[in-house]
């Protein structure tokens, strides 16, 4: 067995126009400035109450890069991995695994790559972000961390 070196990772790509960072160069992207207050503008408190126990959870595994967008809610640490969004009853979301992984807490699977496979949830309260979505959701940190590229 050996302890090959861990492979360098580049740095972060930077949109000049909307300063946005990437894990790959050049990479397609809706250029935009939005906040927080766009999404939960009219919704009800208990939505703002499911989305900062989810943001809490997903921080719990490590630094995270909130992206408000036009449409949705995304998380980053190198490549986005999670995203949210709000509705007036519910907040959708999915979460992207290297692997398919069925779970209760899992509405849909769809998989765009060998290494990319989007988990499709919806939380209605906060009880939803169950300890089984929270083990989904460390594992969707690793693939937003790239860790699952590391063993090629």
């Amino acid at each position: 067995m050996t302890d090959d070196p861990p492979r360098r990772r580049p740095p972060l790509w930077r949109c000049s126009r909307c300063g946005r960072r990437f894990a790959n160069r050049n990479q397609s992207h809706a250029c935009g400035r939005y906040t927080l207050a766009h999404h939960f503008s009219g919704k009800p408190r208990a939505i703002a109450q499911i989305y900062r126990e989810f943001v809490r959870a997903l921080r719990a595994c490590g630094p995270v890069t909130v992206l408000p967008e036009k449409s949705r809610i995304a998380f980053q640490v190198r490549m986005s991995f999670a995203q949210l969004t709000p509705r007036r009853q519910w907040i959708d979301g999915h979460l992207v695994l290297a692997e398919p992984t069925p779970s209760a807490c899992i509405r849909k699977i769809e998989s765009f790559s060998r290494r990319n496979h989007v988990h499709v949830f919806r939380l209605a309260s906060v009880e939803d972000i169950t300890p089984e979505l929270r083990s989904l959701m460390q594992r969707a940190y690793a693939v937003g961390d790239q860790r699952h590229l590391q063993s090629r």
